[in-house]
């Protein structure tokens, strides 16, 4: 029987060791940020993402334009996964999509239960997310400690999250609702499935100039724009042979693997985590919206998948692969409270307006995803450490 290694496809190899390097850069990106933003040059680097520039800001840029740009890089990984990868078999894909569920509804009511009716119960969604470049980066640093179907499985399990996260925004987070750029922006989506399957269309920018005025209309409509993101991934020619380079989303997929990790996840942390860190900073980590973010994502996270998975197994819903142990998933689970990116992009739209308890749920953000990533790392090292010494 062949090694599992031996099983991963070139994308998803491409995919890890993109989001590998990334990890690092991501960390470099966001603590120069704090160090601007905590210099004498922080009045300047702060007003640079805040000025604005076709009537929004530069910041507004980045979440609302660049960072749509990430979410199809998302929706091309989630296409691909359920049509040739992990989650194109039910069987195989239970266990990941049972464990997203739990990491995914355990963070949100510990949220919910300490913010219930209160101002910051919008944040419910903020630890709910599992940034994926930094925990595949985090795993990447383990090495063969750790089984390829665990790099399989978080891969998987972070793609539903982010799934879930961005449901979560087209349900809960939309402002100004305009029904009439709605129906536009989903006229668009429609006529670009039309020219996918009915005409066979396969020129690449045809659908990136779709996908630009669905954008608008997204954006006009109130739901969030990052949405269009995933529907143009979605309308997108695909293959099932995963080394097919004539396939439009193989062939996008495999060109935005560099801009996203190295351009676009870096300047979104640039431009979101330039946190002026007063003499009163551990205050406002005593809200209960900061301790509900660092219960959500340090306790909840591992807690929810653990508990998900294991009771899934036990019905025997799904089965756990023979190279995993538990002690793997509580791992995953723990890597799983890295919420960052997707984290501080819900805190934007959830508290949009409120830049003190913005500023606070990221930095409680900032602090929980490095203790998930510290934990999940030594947790890992030393179960891989045991079980070599046992062989």
């Amino acid at each position: 029987m062949p090694d599992i290694q031996t099983m991963l496809s070139r994308t998803f190899n491409n995919f890890f060791d993109s989001e590998k390097s990334s990890g690092i850069f991501l960390i470099f990106c966001t603590l120069l940020s704090l160090a601007l933003a905590n210099s004498s040059l922080g009045p300047d680097y702060l007003s640079f993402w805040h000025a604005p520039v076709a009537g929004l800001t530069r910041e507004h840029w980045v979440n609302d334009g660049l960072m749509a740009i990430f979410f199809l890089f998302v929706g091309l990984e989630l296409e691909r996964e359920l049509y040739s990868g992990e989650l194109s078999n039910l069987k195989n894909a239970l266990l990941p999509i049972v464990a997203a569920l739990g990491g995914i509804g355990v963070p949100a009511s510990i949220h919910f239960m300490l913010n219930s009716g209160t101002p910051t119960q919008a944040g419910t969604g903020i630890p709910m997310a599992t940034d994926i470049a930094f925990a595949l980066g985090v795993l990447a640093m383990l090495g063969s400690r750790v089984p390829a179907s665990l790099k399989i499985f978080l891969t998987a399990l972070a793609v539903i999250d982010d799934l879930g996260a961005i449901i979560v925004i087209a349900l809960f987070y939309t402002a100004q609702f305009s029904p009439t750029y709605l129906a536009g922006a989903l006229v668009v989506f429609i006529l670009l499935l039309i020219l996918n399957r009915a005409f066979k269309v396969m020129s690449v920018p045809v659908y990136l100039l779709g996908g630009a005025l669905m954008w608008f209309f997204m954006f006009k409509s109130g739901v969030h724009a990052t949405i269009s993101g995933v529907l143009l991934a979605f309308s997108l020619p695909f293959s099932a042979k995963a080394e097919d380079e004539e396939s439009p989303s193989h062939q996008l997929e495999n060109f935005l693997h560099k801009p996203v990790a190295f351009i676009i996840l870096p300047l979104f942390a640039l431009a979101n985590t330039g946190l002026v860190i007063g003499p009163e900073w551990q205050q406002s980590l005593s809200s209960m919206n900061s301790w509900g973010i660092i219960a959500g994502l340090v306790i909840g996270k591992p807690v929810g998948i653990f508990l998900a998975s294991f009771l899934a197994v036990a019905m025997n819903v799904c089965r756990l692969p023979p190279d995993l142990k538990w002690r793997h998933i509580f791992g995953a689970g723990l890597l799983g409270g890295i919420g960052f990116t997707m984290s501080i992009f819900i805190a934007n739209l959830a508290f949009a307006g409120r830049a003190e308890i913005i500023d606070a749920s990221k930095l409680a953000i900032l602090l929980s995803s490095l203790a998930a990533g510290a934990l999940g790392f030594l947790w890992l090292k030393r179960s891989g450490d045991e079980i070599q010494a046992v062989v």
